[in-house]
């Protein structure tokens, strides 16, 4: 019997459509879902490692470099061919969209020969490069899913995902989006069609493609679930769900069946890559569920999503501390001085520095006394920072008003959620007794006003021993 509630919307991520295996998993889990849910929308990534291997195309091309453009096309056009030879029976269905990966793969070799005469890779061309991963695997997956005999169709989300010309890192106009997305895919949906569509890109009004910057296939799902309205979001992914911790640092990890939003917001940020972080607001706005699961283990009930106000900060399942996460390759800046002392405006200026080199700041902590200001940038980027701070504050330094601006070599960011801590008191002196118990030594601590999640600043080679100590609190 179909379900009482009526429209699903499911994506699946890279490593879900990355082999012919991974693909007649996805085939059989829309063929269960389209069989209990009368309306489904499926969102697809590209194909594992495509996106990255079009990317490093044009970034050599933009250097002059074409040579390896041929073995990238015969990559491109061996990786979706064999799937589509070997899922794809029909014959005019199958030779229909290998001639549409082909002039796919042709718009990928003519931008990146422009590229290569321009001598530079704008982002809008980065963004048109990018798309076509989605592009294809879209098309792929419509024909898997047609040739099952379930009625399907392949739509991109340039169609209907409209933003602004942020390119690499559009943001969707959800007005425009909610007209557009109604009015495009209620009208297949209430014939029966499964439409299948592009994640991770939208479009300008004028329609030139954007991207939602990287791993946004998550929150193209949210956004599509957000504004139909849908009943619920799936995820798919290659893990049964949030994990207390990652298994590849500890195989004791064990999956968390209920996660609330305020937790799973924190995991995203601080490092979970399970889920993109922009697509818990979506969800939480329109009020509808998500649940995270594992396209190789489909059977697994994977993690539910449950409103904050279920749990009412109290302790979910009675546990206090509910997963530990990690965030490598990150480096700490400091900016002292004892003239800091009292000025305003210092750390005003600070941030517009750091946001003046687009670098993104996962962590900040200041010193009572106001004579320092630390903070955390990845490391790839930390001395760029540093170089534009010391331009800043160039007159400060000069004065001696600020004594320095230095970093630290690389370390890692870790931290521990759950939405009891807010009213457990002595969490706090049990994190850190059990690193300190573990010879883990804490460089630096923030902890969000939300009392959600602390985080801890620790050098790079204390990462595992950091996070193993940490995980004991929960599986203990």
């Amino acid at each position: 019997m179909p379900k009482s509630k009526q429209t699903l919307v499911m994506k699946f991520g890279g490593t879900s459509v990355g082999s012919i295996k991974a693909l007649i998993n996805v085939m059989e889990i829309i063929r269960e879902a389209r069989a209990e849910w009368p309306r489904v929308i499926v969102v697809t990534s590209a194909m594992s490692g495509v996106t990255n291997l079009l990317l490093e195309s044009a970034s050599r091309a933009a250097q002059g470099n074409t040579e390896s453009l041929s073995d990238a096309e015969t990559t491109l056009r061996e990786k979706h061919f064999v799937v589509i030879d070997e899922l794809v029976r029909n014959g005019t269905l199958s030779k229909k969209t290998r001639n549409e990966i082909n002039t796919l793969i042709f718009s990928f070799v003519d931008l990146c020969k422009a590229m290569a005469v321009l001598g530079e890779a704008s982002p809008r061309a980065l963004d048109a490069v990018a798309s076509l991963g989605e592009r294809m695997s879209v098309r792929v997956l419509a024909a898997i899913v047609e040739n099952t005999g379930i009625n399907a169709k392949a739509v991109e989300s340039t169609e209907f995902i409209i933003t602004n010309d942020h390119f690499q890192n559009a943001h969707p106009d959800l007005k425009a989006t909610t007209e557009q997305t109604r009015h495009l895919l209620n009208p297949l949906l209430d014939e029966g069609v499964v439409p299948v569509t592009t994640g991770f890109i939208g479009a300008t009004p004028g329609g030139v493609i954007t991207t939602l910057g990287r791993g946004g296939s998550d929150y193209s799902a949210a956004i599509i679930g957000a504004v139909l309205p849908a009943d619920d979001v799936w995820i798919w992914t290659d893990v049964d769900g949030v994990m207390t911790t990652d298994p590849r640092i500890d195989s004791s990890a064990r999956t968390l069946p209920e996660i609330t939003y305020s937790e799973i917001a924190e995991l995203a940020y601080y490092g979970a890559k399970v889920l993109h972080p922009k697509t818990i607001r979506p969800v939480i706005e329109a009020g509808i569920g998500l649940r995270i699961c594992n396209t190789f283990n489909p059977s697994h009930p994977g993690t539910r999503l449950m409103a904050n106000v279920k749990s009412k900060g109290k302790p979910v399942n009675g546990q206090v501390v509910r997963a530990v996460t990690a965030i490598r390759n990150q480096r700490l800046i400091t900016i002292e001085g004892r003239g800091m002392l009292g000025v305003p405006g210092v750390a005003a200026r600070a941030f517009a520095a750091v946001a003046s080199t687009g670098t993104s700041v996962p962590l900040i902590t200041q010193a009572s006394s106001e004579q320092s200001i630390c903070f955390a940038v990845p490391s790839d980027t930390a001395a760029i920072v540093v170089n534009q701070l010391e331009k800043v504050f160039s007159s400060e330094i000069e004065d001696n008003d600020i004594d320095r601006v230095w970093m630290t070599a690389d370390v890692s960011i870790i931290t521990v959620v759950g939405v009891g801590m807010q009213h457990t008191p002595g969490v706090a002196g049990r994190v850190f007794s059990q690193l300190g118990k573990n010879n883990a030594n804490v460089l630096a601590i923030a902890q969000g006003s939300s009392e959600v999640s602390i985080s801890m600043v620790v050098a790079a080679a204390d990462t595992e021993i950091a996070v193993k100590a940490l995980h004991e609190l929960i599986i203990s």
